[in-house]
């Protein structure tokens, strides 16, 4: 272990990791957009969005199709009495 190691604060390791993973200044995630690369970023993740939701239903209607399988072979089934 290190000699920094202080178990009353659980995130140190990360704000080491941090301090040192990018340079003074800089923000780790969202670097400096123009309006056109943001509006490019946004077109780009409302296909993503659009392709996710289509999958999405197209889940759910294979789901419920099954549901409607299984329930359709109960109802047949032969009923022990």
């Amino acid at each position: 272990m290190s000699a920094d190691f202080n178990p009353g604060d659980p995130f140190a390791m990360f704000r080491q990791f941090w301090q040192n993973a990018t340079p003074a200044g800089a923000q780790p995630f969202l670097p400096p957009m123009s309006e056109e690369e943001i509006e490019r970023k946004l077109a780009e993740l409302r296909v993503v969005e659009g392709w996710l939701a289509m999958n999405m239903g197209v889940l759910s209607m294979q789901i419920k199709t099954l549901e409607m399988q299984k329930a359709a072979l109960q109802a047949i089934k032969p009923k022990d009495n």
